[in-house]
């Protein structure tokens, strides 16, 4: 069996022992399960380890926030008698006063392997405040589910945000150990860090590649269904910056897109006609769905579901950030005029629009609205970003 972090931390106290003594914080949230489906914080508990406080990440420790942007407070826990600090309510960033709760946290969360993902953002700042107060930082291991490709421009100086930590590809092919130390390395931080690694994670295996068969998917943030999800997730997250519904209020969030106004097979086509070779390794099919609430709530719209699973996966081919973009640029191409980008702010940047945040700049959208850009100018772009990402971290890599 493929063994995660915690598990490996359970069952050797060897690798305990350093944290005999010590006040320990946990950041969690509803995925940081054991092998035994044990939540993490009743099994490190249950192991003698002293949990003197928890923090949750965006969605909450519980998990129990559907929509962005809903805040989750403080409380205590009412089983262990211990603070709970939110890093998405009052504040992102663990205060002072949180990080005099402990003095080693442990970082177990699930993450999707892609930028926007909040949880690596979290990691970041909790790097920088275990920096800053001398505290150490320990990750517990968990798998990129989208495994290793990397895909996506790289965040421009100046795009900083909750959903862009640094100057990292969008689809960045790093397990959140892995991340760690890229953030330690590219922010030049001195923080006592380490990870405890998996054990048997061969990201290059079928048939799940990034995700071990032989462990159950439990749902990272209320939207991360599936396995499907997390290898869409890296396109069809910037549905989050269009008016075009990304499936919230269905039963299979960002793995499909949609609107009321517009063909789905139409766009298909036209996805085809303009670059055929950016839809390998997946199957699109045209749907009919109504959201049950956000965008388009309680309207039949007309859609496209991606589907990177079974037998019309391919993991080397499958591009997902491509895919997303094209679907952009064939609804332009065939409704010039259409309504498609959400303004809004969007992570609680108010000076930006959503679909620029999203990707770290501009060079997107400026493609998609550019009726003389073709695919090769973004694709010359993006392989020049992820050749350099690819470079700068293979030697991270710790599988």
């Amino acid at each position: 069996m493929t063994l995660f972090g915690i598990d490996r931390l359970l069952a050797d106290p060897e690798l305990r022992k350093p944290l005999e003594g010590k006040r320990v914080a946990l950041l969690a949230h509803p995925a940081s399960v054991t092998k035994d489906l044990t939540h993490s914080l009743d099994a490190l508990v249950a192991a003698g380890v002293n949990i003197s406080a928890v923090f949750g990440p965006q969605h909450g420790v519980r998990g129990d926030l559907q929509d962005n942007m809903m805040e989750s407070p403080d409380f205590t826990d009412p089983k262990y008698d211990v603070p709970v600090f939110s890093l998405y309510g009052e504040v992102r960033r663990p205060t002072g006063q949180s990080m005099g709760t402990f003095d080693v946290i442990l970082i177990d969360l699930q993450d999707l392997g892609c930028r926007i993902y909040t949880y690596v953002t979290t990691l970041l700042y909790i790097l920088e405040a275990a920096a800053e107060h001398g505290k150490t930082v320990w990750v517990l291991d968990r798998p990129n589910p989208a495994g290793r490709p990397v895909e996506g421009t790289a965040l421009l100086p100046g795009w900083e945000s909750f959903v862009g930590a640094g100057p990292m590809v969008m689809r960045h092919g790093l397990t959140l150990g892995e991340m760690g130390h890229w953030f330690i390395r590219h922010f030049n931080l001195d923080v006592d860090y380490r990870v405890i690694e998996m054990h048997g994670w061969r990201p290059d295996n079928g048939p799940g590649f990034g995700w071990p068969e032989d462990r159950i998917w439990i749902n990272p943030s209320p939207n991360a269904a599936n396995l499907n999800m997390a290898r869409a997730y890296a396109g069809t997250v910037m549905l989050e910056g269009a008016t075009l519904s990304e499936g919230r209020g269905t039963t299979r969030p960002l793995e499909l897109f949609g609107a009321p106004d517009i063909d789905a097979l139409a766009v298909i086509n036209e996805m085809h006609r303009l670059a055929p070779d950016w839809l390998t390794g997946c199957k699109l099919r045209d749907i009919w769905f109504q959201p049950t609430f956000h965008k388009h709530v309680g309207q039949l719209c007309n859609g496209v579901h991606i589907h990177a699973e079974g037998g019309f996966y391919d993991h080397a081919a499958f591009r997902p950030w491509r895919l997303q973009a094209l679907a952009f640029k064939a609804i332009r191409n065939l409704q010039p005029d259409y309504d498609l980008w959400r303004d809004f702010a969007y992570e609680y940047v108010f000076d930006k629009l959503a679909i620029d945040v999203i990707n770290g700049g501009p060079a997107l959208r400026e493609w998609v609205d550019d009726a003389n850009a073709a695919p090769g100018d973004l694709d010359a772009q993006a392989s020049a970003d992820e050749t350099a990402w690819i470079v700068q971290t293979k030697d991270l890599r710790l599988y």
